[in-house]
């Protein structure tokens, strides 16, 4: 990184953390585009229950990368590397701040640290990984894994079904293993001089959020949302059929699962995710120490936020850009 690169901000912390509200004030106040880095946020069928920008959040500031995928077409890490970089240039075209919001911690890295040059997996490959997968399960699949691709495999919780599946099809349509590929050089990162806020509000404060904010969801139509998306026959391998309530919603409507049982399993399932999330963002520096800001508190909206919280926040993005 260089003091004549553009300067670009990522804004990065759990789901339920606050991430959208802050970079729509951030965005207002220094004039920014908010581009999106959460990986179940491009889906356009799934506005409700990734608790995108609202229609009139949208309108007030740019917002890019959000609900520009349909759920039939898987958007791989790679993709989005290119769709952000794209924006972002168009952004500092036009005098704006990119601003990177969202919870998908690969998406960062991809930008900052570079992506593995993995050759296209031909689509065999890819139908033997799912067939497996929906046939055996994820843990005999990562067993599987771990025979041939032992390093691979040790990276991968054995009930991590997406990641486990597309290590097995990169070794089957590849003939070598993920990990190899990854480390065998690629993209490095992007020439752009990256600071960065973190998220990080206590445990008990997102496990509230989580909670209400579901519950929130349910009124707003999250129901309607997966009735209209399980309509579409779409493969449950999917990314968007994998989607935090997606599958809990789907057993409901298919009668597998009361509405209670549903609830209290994708509140679970979201509060695993998150720590996951926060781990990870703990023991992955996004920018250089001094150029990243961490807040320890969850932030349910702006205007609750002390003016010296936000006296601090917007110091550290005019110092950043």
């Amino acid at each position: 990184m260089s003091a004549d690169q553009p300067p670009a901000l990522l804004l990065a912390g759990p789901t339920a953390s606050g991430k959208s509200a802050l970079a729509l004030a951030i965005a207002e106040r220094f004039g920014g585009v908010v581009i999106n880095a959460d990986s179940m946020q491009v889906y356009r069928e799934l506005r409700v229950l990734t608790a995108r920008p609202t229609p009139d959040e949208e309108a007030r500031v740019p917002h890019r990368l959000y609900g520009v995928r349909a759920a039939a077409e898987a958007a791989s890490v790679a993709w989005w590397r290119g769709a952000a970089l794209a924006e972002m240039a168009q952004a500092r075209a036009a005098g704006r701040l990119p601003i990177l919001c969202g919870g998908t911690g690969m998406y960062f890295a991809a930008l900052t640290q570079g992506l593995s040059d993995i050759p296209p997996v031909p689509a065999e490959a890819r139908a033997e990984a799912r067939r497996l997968l929906a046939q055996d399960g994820a843990a005999a699949l990562h067993a599987r894994l771990a025979a041939v691709d032992a390093d691979t495999a040790l990276r991968l919780r054995p009930s991590d079904s997406q990641r486990i599946a597309r290590a097995y099809e990169v070794w089957r349509g590849t003939g070598r293993g993920l990990a190899a590929w990854q480390a065998g050089g690629g993209t490095g990162p992007a020439p752009w001089r990256f600071a960065a806020i973190l998220l990080d509000p206590p445990r008990e404060t997102l496990r509230a959020a989580i909670g209400a904010r579901w519950t929130a969801m349910l009124a707003a139509g999250a129901v309607e949302e997966v009735r209209a998306l399980v309509a579409q026959g779409l493969d449950p391998a999917l990314p968007a059929m994998r989607a935090h309530g997606v599958p809990e919603l789907a057993a409901m409507l298919a009668q597998r699962m009361t509405a209670e049982e549903a609830s209290r399993r994708a509140i679970l399932n979201t509060g695993q995710y998150t720590k996951r999330q926060a781990t990870w963002f703990r023991h992955h520096a996004l920018a250089d120490p001094s150029r990243t800001h961490t807040i320890h508190a969850r932030i349910a909206g702006v205007a609750q936020l002390s003016e010296r919280m936000m006296t601090e926040i917007f110091a550290f993005v005019d110092r950043a850009r």
